[in-house]
C-alpha cells in the first residue's frame, strides 16, 4: 500500500516538473533575445564612437588640400541631395517592414524589406559613380589629407550601408523560410534600428561634409 503511494506521489511529481520544463525553456529564450539585443546597442555605440572620431578628423582636415582641390570644386550637390533623399525614403519604407511585422503579414514585411534593400544598394551605386569621378578628376584618397580624411568617412558609411544590405537580404530568407517567429522579429527590428542610424549618420556628414564644403 505504501509502494502504491509512493510510486504515485512519484508519478505525480514527475509529470509536475515536466509540465513546468516549456515555461522555463521558454523563459530561457527569452534571455538569450534579450543579450543579442543588449549586443547590439553595445555595438551600436562602439560605432557612434567610431563615427564620431572621424568627423572630428574631417573637420580638423578639411581645409588641408595640399595644393589640390577642394570641397567646393569636388562636389557636386544634385547627386548628393538624389542620395539623401534615397537613402531617407529607405529608412521609411524600413519603418513599414516593421509596421507590417507588427500586423503579422509576412508578405508585406518581405515586400518592404525588398523595397528598402533596392533604395539602399541605389544609394550604393550613386556614391561608388562619386568616388569613381572624383578618382578620374585626380583627386584620390592619398592627394591630402582633406580627401583621405573625406573618402574614409565617407567610405566608412557607404561600407556599413553594404554590410547592412546582406544582412537584410539574409533576414529577408530567413523570414520565407521560418516565418514571423520572437526571432525572425527581434532581427527585423534591429536591422531597422541599424538602418535608421545610417540615416542619422548621413545627415551629419551631408552636413558637416557637404554643406559646409560647398558654402
Amino acid at each position: 500500500m505504501a509502494q502504491t503511494i509512493t510510486n504515485k506521489s512519484s508519478a505525480h511529481s514527475g509529470g509536475h516538473g515536466h509540465g513546468h520544463e516549456p515555461e522555463h525553456h521558454h523563459d530561457d529564450h527569452a534571455d538569450q533575445e534579450s543579450m543579442k539585443t543588449f549586443g547590439f546597442w553595445l555595438f551600436l555605440i562602439t560605432d557612434c564612437i567610431l563615427f564620431g572620431t572621424l568627423f572630428a578628423t574631417y573637420v580638423v582636415l578639411r581645409f588641408n588640400t595640399n595644393g589640390g582641390p577642394t570641397a567646393h570644386e569636388l562636389f557636386e550637390m544634385p547627386g548628393v541631395i538624389a542620395e539623401t533623399f534615397i537613402l531617407l525614403t529607405s529608412s521609411f519604407t524600413s519603418g513599414l517592414a516593421v509596421l507590417a511585422m507588427n500586423q503579422g503579414n509576412k508578405k508585406a514585411l518581405i515586400g518592404w524589406l525588398a523595397v528598402t534593400v533596392l533604395l539602399g544598394a541605389s544609394f550604393i551605386t550613386l556614391e561608388v559613380t562619386e568616388f569613381i569621378n572624383m578618382v578620374h578628376e585626380g583627386a584620390t584618397i592619398s592627394t591630402s589629407a582633406f580627401l583621405s580624411a573625406f573618402f574614409t568617412l565617407v567610405g566608412t558609411h557607404g561600407l556599413h550601408v553594404s554590410l547592412g544590405l546582406v544582412w537584410m537580404i539574409g533576414i529577408m530568407f530567413q523570414l520565407s523560410r521560418r516565418g514571423i517567429t520572437n526571432v525572425t522579429k527581434r532581427k527585423v527590428t534591429i536591422i531597422s534600428l541599424y538602418w535608421h542610424f545610417l540615416d542619422i549618420v548621413w545627415i551629419f556628414v551631408l552636413t558637416v561634409v557637404y554643406l559646409m564644403g560647398v558654402m
